[in-house]
């Protein structure tokens, strides 16, 4: 159940990583026709440095563009995404674009910021554009700066660029939050429908599932598995002479019990009522009856208790291998008539039943 669950977070965070990327590039696209555009209009009015400049942004974006469609590498196609837009931002703060408007494009970046990073990177990120706006505005003598801008302009500049920095931190915050709810909820709903609620085992649509998958293995790689249909004996008078509820604390008490014999790689399901089911992956017929001999002799060996009384607790169980029939259905219908020849014979038992041929240890399954 853990390793399904993480290759189900796996699964959605790839999911989200290529939706990330997809905007990505549908963003890039649009930078480079607004920069190309941009150049141009700053081309015939003469500002053909300005142009230039833009122009060799575009040439970037683009490369940054071949590069990911070449090497499939996400973290380094929103790492130069961000670095170009800073890099961009910085320069049009520092040249003022055209007739002192470059800072404006500054309000792009926020959103932009905390979307594709962390709340806490962006955060930082917005801090270091927040000092280099700040020596840019306070020092206009510096090399490469020559732009000059007025008291007004840069109060409402930095006062609106906080107020939208600010609304982009809370609704990211917001929709990070949304969205967490929504994932533990899926999961949550997706591990009710695979688990029984009183034992906390795989239930019965979860078995089918991993039986499918199961044999599927088996018929691509002739990896053996078993099964063993397990049920209580007299289960009926336990909830008959005791109650319900001492009926529940029994099936929680044989499934926790049941969990510490079977091995990690196998899995156990409430088939039913008092029936249990346990998938035995690479396990021949004869290895999966000498682990539910196991399971059989713990269960007659521990006490049951419900509110002080001792309640008599036994198991029958039928055994069968995928190699004895052809499908899922033969499989099960296989280990339910092992089933119903146990309890035939006094329950308390596993069928088939294990005997030795002679004083070796040459051991023959009957059935």
């Amino acid at each position: 159940m853990p390793n399904q669950s993480i290759t189900a977070q796996l699964a959605n965070g790839e999911r989200e990583d290529a939706q990330v990327s997809r905007l990505i590039t549908w963003l890039s696209a649009m930078a480079i026709l607004f920069l190309v555009g941009i150049g141009a209009k700053a081309w015939y009015a003469e500002h053909h440095g300005h142009a230039w400049v833009l122009w060799f942004f575009a040439l970037v974006v683009i490369v940054n563009m071949a590069h990911f469609a070449q090497t499939g590498n996400r973290a380094a196609q929103k790492g130069g995404l961000l670095l170009m837009v800073w890099l961009l931002f910085t320069y049009l703060i520092a040249s003022g674009g055209e007739s002192n408007t470059g800072p404006l494009w500054f309000y792009v970046f926020p959103p932009l910021l905390f979307y594709l990073t962390s709340l806490k990177t962006g955060t930082a990120v917005l801090l270091f554009c927040y000092l280099v706006a700040v020596i840019v505005f306070q020092f206009p003598a510096l090399p490469m700066v020559s732009a000059e801008y007025s008291l007004d302009f840069k109060i409402r500049f930095f006062a609106t660029l906080t107020f939208e920095s600010v609304l982009c931190f809370v609704l990211e915050a917001s929709r990070l939050k949304a969205r967490n709810e929504l994932v533990t909820l899926a999961q949550n709903h997706e591990q009710a429908a695979k688990t029984d609620e009183l034992t906390g085992l795989s239930n019965r649509r979860d078995m089918h599932n991993r039986l499918s998958a199961e044999l599927s293995r088996y018929q691509r790689s002739g990896h053996h598995f078993s099964i063993a249909l397990i049920d209580l004996d007299l289960f009926k008078g336990i909830n008959d002479n005791h109650g319900h509820d001492a009926g529940d604390e029994v099936l929680k008490a044989f499934s926790d019990l049941m969990l510490t014999v079977i091995r990690q790689t196998d899995v156990a399901a409430r088939w039913g009522g008092e029936e249990f089911l346990i998938l035995l992956p690479d396990t021949s017929l004869l290895q999966a009856l000498t682990l539910a001999e196991r399971l059989r002799s713990e269960v007659a060996q521990s006490p049951f208790r419900f509110r002080g009384t001792e309640l008599p607790v036994t198991i029958s169980a039928g055994v069968c291998s995928i190699a004895k029939t052809g499908s899922i259905d033969e499989l099960l219908k296989q280990a339910d008539i092992y089933l119903y020849s146990a309890k035939k014979d006094g329950r308390n038992r596993i069928a088939p039943r294990v005997r030795s041929r002679d004083t070796s240890k040459t051991t023959d399954v009957d059935g």
